[in-house]
């Protein structure tokens, strides 16, 4: 008989960028709303899935969240996993609150998820295209505090932004990685799952290594 390794459950928490906007949304009332637009590849968990063996990536994703209201749901969305995917913050930018406390509120999440056993990774915050140039500044220092949490609290960061910055318009996606100016578009999900994504260390299981062919990563690991 053959002993088939189990699958090592990763719950993706965060906002509309976890949740697949434009085009896809973990709840079905809001992909009812999306209509015949609606494709599952807008999702990077679709993409990580399928660059990485062992894995079954959840959705836990919720448009328009802050920080602290994603915190509010942790609880609930790492129920029965191994590990856990911290991702937030634009939304406190976007609203003007100050980036100090996003970044509280996702320490919190990390040391939560570290406390429960969980492997956990944290993703910083994706260059806006639509909030640009007045958001800029805001994104830039969350992204040092996120970065920060990552260091202190021993946890890798996942480089959303550098994967997905235009390195000709700096602190904007790429036109062919965004569907809006603010969300990525399939293309960039593509590239969040395949080349920022890294399945977390630790947790109640190992996952595996094997790295996906293709590009190299923009952290050049």
């Amino acid at each position: 008989m053959i002993d088939l390794a189990p699958m090592v459950r990763v719950v993706a928490l965060g906002d509309s960028i976890t949740a697949g906007s434009p085009l896809w949304d973990p709840d079905p009332a809001v992909r009812a709303r999306i209509g015949a637009a609606l494709d599952e590849r807008s999702q990077w968990e679709w993409w990580a899935a399928r660059a990485w063996g062992g894995l079954e990536l959840r959705n836990c994703g919720v448009y328009g969240e802050r920080a602290e209201e994603i915190e509010q749901r942790l609880e609930a969305c790492v129920a029965g996993v191994d590990a856990v995917v911290v991702q937030g913050g634009i939304n406190d930018v976007a609203q003007g609150r100050p980036v100090e406390d996003a970044a509280a509120a996702l320490r919190r999440m990390v040391r939560s998820g570290v406390g429960l056993g969980l492997g956990v990774t944290l993703a910083d915050v994706l260059p806006w295209n639509n909030g640009w140039p007045g958001a800029e500044a805001a994104i830039r220092r969350l992204n040092e505090l996120v970065h920060a949490i990552g260091r202190e609290e021993g946890v890798p960061v996942l480089p959303f932004h550098a994967t997905l910055e235009d390195s000709d318009r700096p602190g904007r996606m790429r036109e062919e990685w965004t569907d809006d100016g603010d969300h990525p578009s399939v293309e960039g999900y593509r590239r969040l799952g395949e080349l920022a994504f890294r399945p977390p260390a630790g947790g109640r299981r190992t996952p595996a290594r094997a790295r996906p062919r293709g590009e190299a990563r923009p952290d050049g690991a």
